[in-house]
């Protein structure tokens, strides 16, 4: 188990950029010079490697924190909470707390903590859940049978970590309060993937104001931000990959004009700007404004949307090469582009009102249109961003079970993170054409997007504290040190955002009460249903005690009875032989696992046991995939499953391990098929004379006279006796003879006696989610023509 954590540790590590510190490249120095100049060469295609990710990452990642100088003064200053006088402490207190707003929560707290919290390279709010669940094994989501495929780092937890880690593990309410944390970031991460491209799409189209007369604008404005939301989702079929390199080109194109305009406006209209990035300005700023300033936090929080995509979408590129793209090219560049603004509208006082503080209005009016036209490319490319990242987060909760099943296709052969799901990019586009229109401008928008933002780090904040603790086994008063620190700024922030409620701050909290209840009832009736296979499953004394025909008729072939249960024999298979006394001469088991890690490699991924004795021709599978990976199609599938059982078989399985002593149930043994025995499908008869002289092997020809003939490869003087060739020649003619997949269909019912809340969410809103969510992923691969699907009822 410790090889495999050691693989899995030094393939991430290779993931992320860091194979330059392996030992040849580390001990390079000092030995002769060709060794030498390979160290060199190693770390200059590192540090080329990283680049290149840090330079593809902005086009990626920055999209909607670039975009945020759009909206930021303009929302700080709307709805009257604090005016722009001739002493200007307003506007340098504004610039102040974006300043450090930016550089603490950020850039201290995601670019150099955050960040480096990943879940084998994965980031985002699920992700710390998942890593939690696992460190401490905590989790309720039920049969994740994945506790072999990740080994505690490092030693054994100090002292305070102990406490912590028997507290979550004792008391359930616990465990459920970080469920419920985990499913509220959740769907204020997809609530934020409504709002972010209504509020960036409408800020960028705005500049259109000042270049129209006659109110004019009010005519255009919305038409065209709409038909460029619905034009924005409607190619989202197509894939990021696809317009991928248009990204980065045109963030860098946006960071660069905001930041010339920026010192192009320092110089010219106030270059005693940057005095104001002193926190004494905060100070003057709060102590002038009182309850109006506190008000206009909501809007000045918006300076940092982004940072929680930039953490989400850390699985895509590596933590240095984020890090060297936010510190050298984003975040100077942010810089500059508001003390520009706020240098312009330092010696400008005569604004016809507070709402036409905002972005355009720096803007020099000869580059005007080109700057128009960059912002709404930009604006984009970073609501592309956030709906991608969407798609990410509500894959990896229908991986874990708590999103109901979608269909998702993946539009990239190399990147598994590029995948596209159409039903909720439908809902995402109507319910951001709705919000759209129903508020006509970025006051409301932003007020509910802030609200959005801020649930999500706070969550990120809380969960952090607990990994400080628990996975890097640091004392609890460093976690309580960063709770309290990042804790408090974002609670005054969400303050500021929540008193907001009536100007637009419901629609987030509207939006992620409809997803959580959506996301909590789909959870709870699939652990009910969970629960009710494991009460009702047979046990393997019944089925023993059958005999090896089991007390049925065994017709040819192979039967896969797909279920959820790794142990025991599902209430399914008792309820098909009862009414229908037939089955095949292979019975294999089949349970296929999400589990709470992003990857699975592929020696990993088959557990193969047996049931019974070997007569029985009785077998269990279970099939693990990470919540990032890519499920094979059917063919695939079917030939690693048999070739897996068939190295199961060829490895030396025998009575005697199959009833290791001291074991509690000698048949809930699986064993790790890390490769399956090779075999091969071929036409017509099978000719000995085919055989490679150069490989010596054993070939078990099926007997049947069919056109399609398979035959297993074993190893060169592999010993093979008589009754593993046996097992392996039925094997092989019920391969021929086909497989068929059986699969139950529950429908559940709350038992009599239950509360109302109960019945109502399994009898009706987990009933209607069923009836409206797509299959199983892996019944999608299945051919129709080869499925039987068995009804049950179950009471819960």
């Amino acid at each position: 188990m410790r090889a495999w954590a050691l693989q899995r540790w030094k393939l991430a590590r290779a993931r992320h950029g860091d194979a330059h510190l392996s030992g040849p490249a580390r001990g390079s120095r000092g030995m002769d010079g060709e060794s030498g100049r390979g160290g060199a060469r190693a770390r200059k295609k590192s540090w080329r490697s990283e680049l290149v990710l840090a330079y593809q990452s902005l086009g990626v990642v920055y999209g909607e924190v670039a975009t945020s100088p759009l909206y930021v003064y303009k929302s700080a200053f709307a709805g009257g909470d604090i005016e722009h006088t001739e002493g200007n402490e307003e506007i340098y207190g504004v610039l102040s707390l974006v300043f450090w707003t930016l550089t603490v929560i950020t850039l201290l707290k995601y670019v150099l903590i955050v960040l480096r919290a990943d879940d084998h390279g994965e980031g985002g709010t699920f992700a710390l859940y998942s890593l939690l669940c696992r460190r401490v094994r905590t989790g309720l989501l039920p049969g994740r049978g994945d506790d072999d495929l990740v080994e505690p780092r490092g030693g054994a937890a100090p002292a305070p970590a102990s406490s912590v880690r028997a507290a979550l593990q004792q008391r359930k309410g616990l465990q459920w309060l970080l469920l419920l944390f985990a499913l509220l970031g959740t769907s204020m991460v997809i609530g934020d993937g409504v709002l972010t491209p209504a509020v960036s799409v409408l800020s960028a189209v705005s500049g259109i104001k000042l270049s129209m007369v006659n109110e004019q604008h009010q005519y255009v404005l919305l038409p065209v931000t709409c038909v460029i939301l619905v034009g924005l989702f409607a190619l989202q079929h197509y894939g990021t990959h696809r317009v991928g390199f248009l990204f980065a080109p045109i963030v860098c194109v946006w960071l660069l004009s905001i930041s010339v305009m920026g010192v192009y406006n320092i110089i010219h209209w106030n270059p005693h700007v940057y005095k104001a990035l002193s926190p004494y300005y905060m100070y003057r700023f709060l102590q002038k404004t009182h309850t109006g300033g506190w008000m206009s936090l909501g809007g000045i929080l918006l300076c940092v949307t982004g940072s929680e995509a930039m953490y989400a979408d850390l699985g895509h590129f590596s933590h240095s090469s984020i890090a060297i793209a936010f510190t050298m090219m984003v975040y100077p560049s942010l810089i500059l582009a508001y003390m520009g603004q706020a240098a312009y509208i330092s010696q400008h006082h005569s604004f016809e009102s507070n709402n036409h503080i905002g972005f355009y209005v720096s803007v020099p009016e000869k580059i005007r249109w080109p700057v128009l036209g960059i912002a709404i490319l930009a604006a984009v490319v970073g609501s592309q961003a956030v709906i991608t990242g969407t798609f990410s987060v509500i894959k990896q909760c229908c991986s874990l079970n708590c999103f109901p099943r979608v269909k998702i296709v993946h539009t990239s052969s190399t990147v598994h993170g590029q995948i596209y799901i159409p039903e909720i990019n439908w809902i995402l586009m109507i319910l951001c054409v709705a919000v759209t229109i129903g508020f006509r401008d970025t006051k409301h928008l932003a007020n509910a997007r802030g609200l959005a933002v801020i649930t999500v780090m706070i969550v990120t904040t809380c969960f952090m504290s607990l990994v400080i603790v628990l996975c890097w086994n640091k004392n609890i008063v460093f976690a309580l040190a960063f709770l309290l620190f990042f804790g408090a700024i974002e609670v005054v922030y969400f303050s500021a955002s929540l008193v907001k409620f009536h100007e637009g701050a419901w629609v987030p909290i509207t939006l992620s009460l409809i997803f959580l209840m959506v996301m909590w009832v789909w959870h709870y009736g699939s652990k009910k249903k969970y629960e009710f296979d494991v009460e009702n499953k047979v046990s393997i004394s019944w089925l023993l005690n059958l005999g090896p025909s089991l007390g049925i008729v065994r017709v040819r072939g192979i039967g896969l009875i797909h279920t959820e249960l790794v142990s025991g024999i599902p209430a399914i298979f008792s309820h098909f032989v009862t009414n229908l006394p037939a089955f095949h001469q292979v019975v294999v088991f089949l349970c296929i696992k999400s589990v709470s890690v992003p990857h699975v490699q592929p020696e990993e991924r088959f557990l193969v046991g047996r049931i019974g004795l070997k007569q029985y021709r009785l077998y269990r599978v279970v099939v693990r995939y990470g919540y990032r990976d890519v499920q094979q199609d059917s063919l695939e599938f079917e030939k690693d499953l048999v070739s897996s059982i068939a190295e199961f078989i060829r490895s030396g399985d025998s009575d005697k391990n199959d009833h290791p002593e001291g074991a509690d149930n000698p048949y809930e043994m699986l064993s790790v098929i890390s490769k399956g025995l090779p075999f091969q499908e071929e036409d017509g008869e099978l000719d000995g004379s085919s055989e490679s002289s150069a490989h010596k092997e054993t070939k078990l020809d099926a007997l049947l006279s069919k056109s399609k003939r398979v035959r297993f490869v074993l190893p060169e003087n592999a010993q093979v006796d008589s009754e593993v060739r046996a097992e392996l020649q039925e094997l092989t003619e019920a391969r021929e003879a086909g497989m068929s997949f059986i699969m139950g269909r529950s429908y559940m019912k709350a038992k009599s006696g239950s509360s109302l809340i109960k019945r109502i969410a399994i009898n009706f809103i987990y009933e209607f989610l069923t009836r409206n969510s797509r299959g199983p992923a892996y019944a999608a691969n299945v051919p129709h023509v080869s499925t039987l699907e068995v009804g049950m009822v179950c009471q819960v």
